[in-house]
């Protein structure tokens, strides 16, 4: 895998990240609030954010060897 891709993967990731942060949005703003979809919206919000750090941990590796 070279930077370019681990940082095309990061974008896809962050993009379906702001896609589930609008979702939470659009439920916070409903007048009944299912707290557990709350709740499994947020635990996906965390690991995109986990495997955005590791696509950008990896293009960064990948760069700094010369890849």
């Amino acid at each position: 895998m070279s930077a370019d891709e681990a940082l095309a993967k990061a974008e896809e990731l962050l993009e379906r990240l702001n896609e589930r942060r609008e979702q939470l949005e659009r439920l916070a703003e409903a007048d009944d609030v299912d707290g557990e979809a709350a709740v499994d919206l947020i635990a996906e919000l965390a690991e995109l954010a986990r495997q955005i750090e590791a696509e950008l941990t990896r293009a960064r590796t990948i760069a700094d060897a010369g890849g």
